[in-house]
């Protein structure tokens, strides 16, 4: 490495992203560093897919991330696929499945990925320094970076910022990534809790609360975006893979829109029900469509219920039209508490799509979810960290 340097890379964050980078960059020979404020690497992977690791899609596309300059992340996504993560995934003989939608998940535990990507960096000879706390970044005359840890100051030619979003800061989220860009002269766009749970309140929270447990498929819908998966009625909202999707389109103050019947015509699923049980009331019709108590309170509170044979034809669309698309307004989300993701973030327009790295300060990069690319739920945000970390770890 060149003189008066530790290190030919340093990179802040042992998150999928910086340990993707990591192994990449030893793996071309270059000494490198994983600076981790945590006591232990990978604690998002840890926790993620339920203890499993949803670790990729098979169906990834630039389609499934919002950005607000959404040809950035093709040129990553495309030299870094899913094919190439699963062939390390079978190289370390780590047992998968696919659950639903091409999304990919370890048979076993999402420790397994974790010791996938450390093993990785020990071939490769990267060091990672757990419990180190990033004091300052200065950067350094003549080039360069030094960066004031807990453990001493290291240098080196090449800085990398994995350190993630705000999502989850009981686990040790944190503006870091944030507040450094800003230092180096980057704009950071607008950031906000994605692919989480809506909280409702008022009359509708009353109207639900004790539904919390039900579970039923929909269509969640807000502007031209819709999502056909499951929704959960919970103590505080709504929530469901559905609803988390929906989540990192819908803003305060839009319309939501479910349907409760998706793929089927409401209308004239109706028209044949009260062909085929005329006495049967509408509570009971939509108890065999829908969860029995679920039914049973659009009845008290949205729709009105007598016998089918009472409905006449427009009173038969209303209630149709309520079905296909009930209006639940949703008062906020549950924040970065319980976010997976966060919207938003450093503007890749200041980005090197090829490198990424910084446009404002030579051997600064930026990957991960410090980014403003944001997946959708299914691995695909996962897809991201290995495909920035990739591409980094091949420049630096």
């Amino acid at each position: 490495m060149p003189a008066g340097f530790t290190h030919d890379v340093l990179i802040i964050g042992g998150g999928a992203a910086g340990l993707m980078c990591a192994a990449t960059a030893g793996a071309r020979g270059r000494s490198v560093l994983v600076i981790e404020h945590a006591n232990r690497v990978g604690k998002k992977i840890l926790m993620s897919g339920g203890g499993r690791c949803n670790f990729t899609n098979t169906g990834t596309s630039p389609a499934n991330y919002l950005s607000d300059n959404p040809h950035f992340c093709r040129s990553a996504l495309a030299r870094y696929t899913p094919r190439d993560f699963i062939a390390l995934v079978e190289k370390h003989r780590i047992a998968y499945h696919e659950k639903e939608l091409g999304q990919l998940f370890c048979d076993d535990s999402s420790k397994q990925i974790v010791a996938m990507l450390v093993a990785e960096c020990e071939a490769a000879g990267v060091r990672i320094a757990t419990g180190c706390a990033v004091e300052r970044v200065i950067a350094r005359e003549g080039g360069g970076y030094a960066v004031h840890t807990a453990h001493g100051v290291f240098a080196a030619p090449s800085l990398v910022v994995a350190s993630g979003g705000l999502s989850i800061p009981s686990m040790g989220a944190s503006g870091f990534g944030y507040a450094l860009a800003r230092q180096f002269g980057h704009t950071v766009l607008p950031t906000r809790a994605g692919l989480v749970p809506l909280t409702l309140s008022g009359r509708p929270q009353e109207q639900l609360a004790d539904l919390a447990g039900v579970a039923l498929p929909v269509r969640a819908a807000s502007g031209k975006v819709a999502f056909d998966n499951a929704m959960l009625i919970t103590h505080r909202g709504i929530s469901g893979p559905a609803i988390l999707q929906i989540s990192s389109y819908w803003q305060l103050g839009q319309p939501l829109h479910l349907d409760l019947l998706p793929g089927q015509d409401a209308l004239a699923v109706l028209q044949a029900q009260r062909a085929a049980r005329p006495a049967a009331e509408l509570k009971t019709v939509l108890g065999d469509l829908l969860p029995r108590r679920f039914a049973q309170r659009l009845c008290e509170h949205w729709l009105p219920n007598r016998p089918m044979k009472q409905f006449n034809e427009p009173q038969l669309r209303q209630a149709a039209e309520l079905l296909r698309a009930w209006p639940l307004v949703a008062s906020g989300t549950e924040g970065y508490r319980t976010a997976e993701v966060t919207l938003g973030g450093v503007d890749t327009r200041e980005v090197s799509q090829a490198t990424f790295e910084s446009r404002r300060a030579p051997g600064l990069h930026f990957i991960g979810e410090v980014l403003d690319v944001t997946g959708w739920l299914g691995g695909y945000n996962f897809q991201w960290a290995w495909a920035s970390g990739h591409a980094a770890g091949e420049a630096v």
